[in-house]
């Protein structure tokens, strides 16, 4: 599923809105999406999730909160459903490269070698999402 940037503006500690790219460079520290229904907000922390743990942050070291058990649901569902695409895009690195999802180009930025590296971190990553929900 491919997703241009999001239309939502995530606020700065200094309280300025900004534009938000999850395939850009990650974000430092807690980060704090509000937006409209329907504007891609559970997209977007799915895509950093899979983005943070490709770059080695463990699981138990991720905290995605939402305001309900059923978005709850959704977000845990499309967390472990992207997890479980990327690792197989990342497969084949040579095809994720030109890859109709952004994210998946942004993981497949590297040699092969490289990507190997992702691919095995985000399925690592799946191992432990699966044994902790």
């Amino acid at each position: 599923m491919s997703r241009p940037a999001m239309n939502t503006v995530p606020t700065d500690p200094a309280g300025a809105e900004q534009s938000f790219d999850p395939t850009g460079p990650l974000p430092t520290g807690t980060v704090v999406l509000e937006a409209s229904a329907g504007t891609g907000k559970t997209y977007t922390l799915v895509a950093l999730a899979v983005r943070y743990l490709a770059a080695g942050v463990p699981v138990g070291k991720l905290l995605m909160a939402t305001f309900s058990n059923a978005a709850s649901a959704e977000l845990r569902d499309r967390t472990r459903s992207r997890l479980v695409d990327c690792v197989a895009a990342l497969a084949a690195p040579e095809r994720a490269r030109v890859h109709g999802d952004p994210v998946i180009r942004t993981l497949a930025d590297g040699d092969d070698a490289q990507v190997a590296v992702v691919r095995d971190r985000l399925a690592d990553a799946l191992a432990d999402f699966d044994s902790a929900t």
